[in-house]
């Protein structure tokens, strides 16, 4: 039988050294907060967080295959909104059902779900003290013509509480028209649920057509998704949501913002783990988990981006995935096994910080 870290191996073939025997020479491991069993003492304790927060935090660390790891590993299902639950239930229909989409984070062996309020009232009590909820609380709408893309309150964060939450995530479009008025609404959601008790997760995604150009696409630059992380810490989030950084020097290239040249050549590299580690600084050192998005389903090689994924966002400081499309876009069984492989990379000894 292959062991966990050959398995691995296989997945990231001819990549395996570049990633798994890369050293960080920007910042090094040794600047960071990094996850382990005493993440929450190390960083929150100290805060202003109050004791239920502690609670909430403590039940979503400690839940799952990687309970108790200082990683984290999320099934996010709110695709349904995001991208029109048609095109995203198709190629597995039973995910219309709510139900089962909390079944597949439980089987799965995952810290948390992440999903609509709708899903989440349907089956809150006979599921809420079986599984940490994160309830996302804004989404985009694909049903006005022309599309349009902003995010929008979905409810309250009371209502959150109401269902037994331990969090509640949202989403922040950084760069967008309406990039203001999200801010202050998200801020002072956060504020709220802070208040009463609940986790704080932030999507910080960059949205403007500026930032793609003829030749390339910066909405996953290090620069810019990094200074999305940096005003995501500032309002209080308490988890971090960022895609995987595939390039850098948005900032300069499209000359905008400010920028330094050591943002591109001391801060960072043009390796994907240096890349992600520019992520990582911008959350406080580390001290603000870094979860990357799994991204879009791509059929049969959902698995080697997966481990890529985790191998970068371990190695680079990171917290953890948080996974959608390629586990729910699969059988039942197949799904539970990419998120067990997920797992598996921040369970190995043998994936070190770079």
């Amino acid at each position: 039988m292959i062991n966990t870290i050959e398995k691995i191996k296989e997945y990231l073939g001819d990549a395996q050294d570049d990633l798994l025997k890369h050293t960080c020479e920007t910042i090094t491991a040794n600047q960071l907060t990094l996850p382990g069993p005493d993440y929450l003492d190390q960083v929150f304790t100290g805060s202003d967080r109050n004791v239920q927060v502690l609670k909430s935090l403590a039940s979503i660390y400690n839940h799952g295959r990687l309970g108790g790891s200082g990683y984290v590993s999320i099934l996010p299902v709110d695709q349904g909104l995001e991208h029109t639950a048609g095109s995203s239930f198709a190629p597995n229909p039973m995910f219309f059902d709510p139900e089962n989409i909390i079944k597949l984070a439980i089987e799965g062996g995952c810290n948390a779900v992440a999903t609509t309020f709708g899903g989440l009232a349907l089956h809150a009590r006979r599921y809420a003290h079986k599984i940490p909820f994160i309830v996302k609380i804004n989404h985009n709408e694909l049903l006005t013509y022309p599309n349009t893309y902003d995010q929008i309150m979905f409810g309250s964060v009371r209502e959150a509480w109401n269902l037994g939450a331990a969090a509640v995530g949202a989403t922040i479009y950084f760069g967008s028209p309406e990039s203001n008025r999200q801010i202050q609404e998200v801020s002072e959601a956060f504020e709220e649920a802070h208040e009463m008790g609940m986790a704080t997760i932030l999507w910080c995604y960059t949205r403007n057509s500026a930032f793609k150009t003829k030749d390339k696409d910066y909405h996953s630059a290090a620069d810019l998704t990094g200074q999305a992380n940096h005003i995501g810490v500032t309002i209080k989030a308490d988890m971090i949501k960022q895609k995987l950084p595939e390039t850098n020097g948005g900032f300069r290239d499209i000359k905008f913002g400010k920028m330094v040249p050591a943002m591109y050549d001391k801060l960072a590299s043009n390796h994907p783990i240096d890349l992600c580690r520019y992520q990582v600084i911008n959350n406080y050192m580390g001290k603000i988990g870094l979860i990357n998005s799994g991204g879009a389903s791509s059929g049969a090689s959902d698995f080697a981006e997966a481990v890529r994924t985790a191998v970068i966002n371990k190695r680079a400081g990171g917290t953890g995935l948080i996974s959608g499309r390629k586990a729910f876009q699969r059988p039942l069984k197949e799904g539970i096994k990419l998120l067990n492989l997920i797992q598996d990379v921040y369970l190995s000894k043998d994936i070190t910080i770079a």
